[in-house]
């Protein structure tokens, strides 16, 4: 496994984790990821590994300023995809933000369907079956579905990220 795919393994790992418990991505952990990956690229690859870097940003980046402005993600989101690409390169960075929007339009499609009464008491439930410890009472999980509140992109990103990785090897 190459240290690229480790570092961005650790992102994600660090982000889901702060996201689901808070609702927000530290920019100092985005700003941390970002500048290791350029400097580790620079390093290993020299000023085209450092391009490769900062077009990798870019491209995880750019896509969702229009989701920001739209007020669809959070800005910690858009960061995360930019420290992301500067580890993974572009075309990663791109796999893994389609999928990630699949699968955000997936959990999108789950929520509307349990803001229902009856789908409602069913998914309580579940709930407290299967989410205890993530740090969300099954109340805070239900409310966002209810209220059509927004949920942490990172409950698509990573299952994006699994995806997109598991396509391209």
């Amino acid at each position: 496994m190459s240290v690229s795919i480790i570092a961005a393994a650790a992102l994600l790992i660090s982000a889901f984790i702060t996201d689901i418990r808070r609702m927000i991505i530290p920019n100092k952990l985005t700003a941390f990821f970002f500048a290791a990956g350029l400097i580790y690229h620079l390093v290993a690859s020299g000023w085209g590994g450092g391009g490769s870097a900062l077009l990798g940003a870019a491209a995880g980046a750019i896509p969702l300023l229009l989701l920001y402005a739209a007020k669809g993600i959070g800005a910690g989101d858009v960061k995360l995809f930019g420290a992301l690409g500067a580890w993974v390169g572009p075309s990663a960075a791109l796999y893994v933000l389609m999928y990630s929007i699949l699968y955000a339009g997936a959990i999108g499609l789950v929520m509307l369907f349990i803001s229902r009464p009856f789908t409602r008491r069913v998914f309580t439930g579940a709930v407290s079956l299967f989410v205890p410890g993530m740090g969300l009472s099954q109340a805070g999980w239900l409310s966002w579905a209810k209220e059509g509140k927004k949920f942490p992109f990172m409950l698509a990103v990573v299952p994006g990220a699994l995806s997109a990785w598991w396509t391209m090897l």
